[in-house]
């Protein structure tokens, strides 16, 4: 055997580590794919998740529409909830003569503002889906309906548990 130089050694050493087959580190790819798995179950859901209130409980209907994503406004039997938040109890809001809640109508125009900047105006009104217990009373609604059609939200919706139809037979 030919004894080789340090240098000719070295270039040796690093052809021989060019010719090996690196292997698929498999640790890190199954990282990524359970975490790619996780996060389709997660937002795979194409429909509205509304919000879930114990003290609300809706009426039940047949209703084949799929509920869009819209600003929701909740009424229980003691208080009215704007996106989750508390905004006037149901005695304040049927208090005095008035048609309508101020403070509804200042937080839709809010909403429609700060919507507005995002999306634009809209021509045919935006959306407010509307969660009432099925034993709220009719002049809460109706005051509540009059307040959002003094704002952008003219197109309102409310929403119901869908039942099957073999149900009612």
């Amino acid at each position: 055997m030919r004894k080789q130089s340090p240098r000719a050694q070295r270039k040796a050493r690093h052809y021989s580590r060019r010719r090996k087959v690196s292997g698929l580190n498999l640790t890190a790819l199954m990282d990524i794919f359970t975490i790619l798995v996780f996060f389709l179950l997660v937002n795979s859901s194409n429909s509205q998740q509304l919000p879930d209130n114990p003290d609300i409980v809706l009426p039940e209907s047949t209703a084949q529409e799929v509920p869009s994503e819209v600003l929701t406004l909740q009424v229980s039997q003691n208080m009215i909830l704007l996106q989750e938040r508390p905004l006037i109890s149901v005695t304040d809001a049927m208090a005095g003569e008035e048609r309508t809640i101020a403070a509804l109508v200042t937080e839709l125009n809010g909403f429609a503002a700060r919507a507005a900047q995002l999306t634009g105006p809209m021509e045919d009104g935006r959306e407010l889906m509307i969660m009432a217990d099925r034993q709220t009373d009719y002049a809460v609604l109706q005051r509540i309906m009059q307040s959002a059609n003094q704002t952008e939200y003219t197109r309102l919706a409310f929403a119901v548990l869908r039942t099957s139809e073999e149900d009612e037979q």
